[in-house]
């Protein structure tokens, strides 16, 4: 009862205050979205504490997100269904008392310590909202229970190691829904029999599903010297979750000035990509880097020789096959069509690109498990999401705002 009376305050402060600032945004999309992501910039050393988005009178799901830690929040975030050639208004109330209201939650991310107290690996309880390890720290592989940074929607899941490899590990799901907090990438026999997902790919010293590494000029090369390294969760709530991973000054090579590099992973609510913005602190164009998806196991290959690469195929997500069954995941990338971007020649390991740039990069990840029973059961059907992707990608979200 408690909380539905501080639910009600809440509400009340959003609803009955005076709002410092009314904004009307245009959406229009050529293709249709079932969640089309918008993305609304707040203005500069703004007071705002709370906002409140509608459509047609409806009021949707929205978030505040202070994206670089000062306290202020810097952008607002919602998505809504939009057809095919539709264009629709938004309304966004911001005010300068109360708090966001506690919407039904669609993302999640986590940051866990180990508690040695607790013995069971899905029921954890030292949560953090960021880390970071000395380079003194020789296995930082194992000072994060799931050994890194995790984060979800309803159709995904991921973790990211805290290492030189800062792979992608994949948990397939077997039904919508938010899991991590109950199975902490651990489900128990007892879960697993409930229909919980698992971890579904060995990723190895592969890219897994979309490492950014460095290049040699024939193989990618591991972020080894560094720093420190921390990870962070920047925004987490009911329609995205934003999670950060940063190599303070690494030595990309020996003896060059070290840079410090900061990849941005974002995940909306029922989106099947990840977004990845990767930025660095100087220019490094006269460096080469690398990044691509594991070739899984026997896997079919899909590359649109424009930027989307994916693959299809089964193996083992670990090395004890008593345990655990063999998995069938899609795997896809999707790099910017231009000249700075080279898709190389598959081999055992992965399907890879290479990568020049000056200071900033953005590319997206996707992934499906075979487990689904939302999601695709062939390379066929795989390959044909790959398609459609290509055409949302070629159709972003154009938001254009009233005055």
């Amino acid at each position: 009862m408690k909380k539905t009376l501080i639910s009600i305050t809440l509400l009340s402060l959003s609803c009955f205050a005076q709002a410092q600032q009314t904004v009307k945004l245009q959406l229009y999309s050529n293709v249709a979205k079932a969640d089309a992501p918008v993305e609304y910039a707040l203005p500069v050393n703004n007071d705002i504490r709370s906002a409140v988005v509608t459509i047609d009178g409806k009021e949707l799901p929205s978030q505040l997100d202070d994206l670089d830690g000062d306290g202020i929040y810097d952008k607002l975030a919602f998505v809504t269904p939009l057809g095919k050639k539709e264009k629709k208004t938004a309304i966004i109330k911001l005010y300068t008392q109360g708090e966001q209201k506690a919407y039904p939650t669609r993302t999640y991310a986590e940051i866990v310590l180990r508690n040695p107290k607790v013995k069971e690996k899905n029921s954890q309880n030292i949560y953090l909202d960021a880390v970071s390890v000395d380079a003194q720290t020789k296995n930082p592989y194992n000072v994060l229970h799931h050994h890194g940074v995790a984060f979800e929607n309803e159709l995904l899941a991921v973790r990211i190691y805290m290492d030189k490899r800062q792979t992608l590990d994949l948990y397939g799901k077997f039904h919508k829904g938010l899991e991590l907090k109950q199975t902490q990438f651990y489900p128990s026999k007892e879960q697993k029999a409930a229909g919980f997902g698992d971890d579904v790919l060995w990723v190895g010293n592969t890219f897994g599903l979309g490492a950014f590494r460095g290049w040699d000029g024939q193989h990618p090369t591991m972020i080894d010297s560094v720093q420190s390294r921390t990870q962070r969760i920047v925004a987490q709530g009911p329609v995205r979750t934003i999670v950060e991973v940063m190599d303070k000054n690494w030595y990309i090579k020996p003896g060059m000035t070290p840079v410090t590099m900061t990849l941005r992973y974002i995940l909306w609510a029922g989106h099947r990509d990840i977004d990845v913005n990767v930025s660095f602190n100087r220019d490094v164009s006269q460096y080469t880097f690398s990044t691509g998806i594991i070739n899984v196991k026997n896997s079919q290959e899909y590359s649109d020789h424009k930027g989307i690469r994916g693959c299809w195929g089964t193996d083992w997500p670990a090395n004890d096959t008593l345990n655990w069954k063999r998995e069938t995941v899609g795997l896809a990338i999707a790099m910017p069509n231009n000249k700075d971007v080279i898709e190389q020649s598959a081999n055992k390991d992965n399907y890879a690109f290479t990568v020049k740039m000056s200071r900033n990069f953005h590319y997206s990840l996707a992934y499906t498990s075979a487990n689904e029973n939302y999601g695709f059961h062939s390379a066929q059907e795989w390959f044909g999401w790959l398609k459609e992707w290509r055409r949302d990608i070629d159709n972003p979200v154009t938001v254009e705002e009233l005055k």
